[in-house]
């Protein structure tokens, strides 16, 4: 039985776009993921948290694509103040409804000029938010400081367009790779490095195969694939998940830059 491809149903968005995350904050008002999951430790998010942590205490924090500033406020216990930034007027609504004296967030465009002076901030973090703010971090984290960041490697997940055809698409090359360098090279940073760190994630039942392929879509969309492809995705799972799951490859690239 052949998968319908969710993407070209009507109404279906483009991931990560501006449309995209203006229609996840509408429908949902969090950045968070609707699929079950268990990751193994470490991985690329567990390492990068606990980085963090250790970064920020007693600073003065930029964190960029905050979303609905879950993690920002979290960061807020230790660190001595924190600006999120995003770019979805729903997201920093949320963020902000939290009224904690040392945490701002502010609305705006990464591919734009960081409406923050210079030296602003003692130290940056980016968690799976825009690769186009590292060209203007340099100018708002005072020198000595440093910026992490995290994004998806080109490696998560290969193994679902091979899986379920048609209802993943097959990624080429390493398209995040090559625009992290570009951003890099771009930034003039003297110190700074890359390392992918590979995990595994189980997904634990085919609805949640479903809900990762359609995330962030209109709930039609889910429903439609549900009902065409459900059985077969059913199938397929059963004959290559374990007890713990069907395995997928988990990857982040983690970016450590000393300004």
């Amino acid at each position: 039985m052949k998968l319908i491809d969710p993407t070209t149903l009507a109404g279906w968005l483009m991931p990560h776009s501006l449309e995209w995350y203006k229609q996840l904050s509408v429908q949902e008002g969090k950045y968070v993921y609707p699929w079950n999951s268990t990751h193994t430790e470490p991985n690329g998010e567990s390492i990068f948290d606990r980085e963090v942590t250790n970064m920020i205490p007693g600073k003065k924090v930029l964190d960029v694509g905050c979303g609905h500033g879950g993690f920002t406020l979290q960061c807020s216990e230790i660190a001595n103040e924190i600006v999120g930034f995003d770019v979805t007027d729903r997201f920093v609504q949320e963020g902000s409804s939290s009224k904690k004296s040392n945490v701002t967030f502010v609305r705006g465009n990464s591919k734009e000029r960081l409406p923050f002076k210079e030296d602003e901030f003692d130290c940056a973090y980016i968690r799976k938010g825009p690769t186009s703010a590292y060209s203007d971090l340099k100018r708002v984290v005072k020198e000595s400081g440093v910026i992490l960041g995290l994004h998806p490697g080109d490696e998560s997940s290969m193994e679902l367009p091979f899986l379920f055809p048609n209802l993943f698409q097959v990624t080429k090359d390493t398209p995040i790779l090559d625009t992290i360098h570009e951003r890099m090279v771009n930034s003039e940073f003297a110190n700074k490095s890359l390392e992918k760190i590979n995990s595994i994630e189980y997904i634990n039942s085919p609805i949640d195969i479903l809900k990762l392929c359609c995330f962030g879509q209109h709930p039609s969309i889910l429903e439609i694939i549900k009902e065409k492809n459900l059985p077969e995705v059913t199938r397929i799972f059963e004959k290559n998940a374990s007890e713990k799951g069907l395995a997928i490859t988990f990857s982040r690239y983690l970016i450590r830059v000393k300004v």
